[in-house]
């Protein structure tokens, strides 16, 4: 009875991938709302007001920076109403990937090729 129950659910799933579709808002956010800095600035007085030294200060608030939250439906929303060329340097800096191959290209996807090849290969009469 379980063997059964059991060979049903295993049919149930496919090994075909749909991506999702991004439908755009039809108004660009502000690019205030595409990141929240708060705990950043937090940290950045903190550090300005130490008595570290100045290169000790300099790493620490270069490091602070990784604290920024991105918002990244947001970010999509302010990229599908940008000009190109803001588009171009939104894809360089990795907060949109809109092309597989580009990603590949610019170093953002490495292993990920490997496994596309082989799962190519695995799937390409399917």
């Amino acid at each position: 009875m379980f063997g059964e129950n059991h060979q049903d659910e295993e049919n149930n799933y496919t090994k075909k991938i749909k991506a999702p579709i991004y439908e755009p808002k039809k108004q660009q956010p502000s690019l205030i709302e595409l990141i929240d800095k708060s705990k950043t600035h937090r940290l950045m007085k903190e550090i300005e007001n130490s008595n570290v030294s100045y290169e000790e200060k300099m790493f620490l608030l270069d490091s602070a920076r990784r604290h920024n939250v991105f918002h990244y439906e947001r970010i999509a929303d302010y990229y599908a109403h940008a000009t190109p060329e803001m588009q171009r340097l939104m894809e360089k800096s990795a907060l949109i990937i809109i092309d597989f191959e580009k990603a590949i290209a610019l170093n953002y996807v490495k292993v990920c090729d490997d496994i596309k090849q082989l799962y190519m290969t695995e799937y390409e009469n399917e």
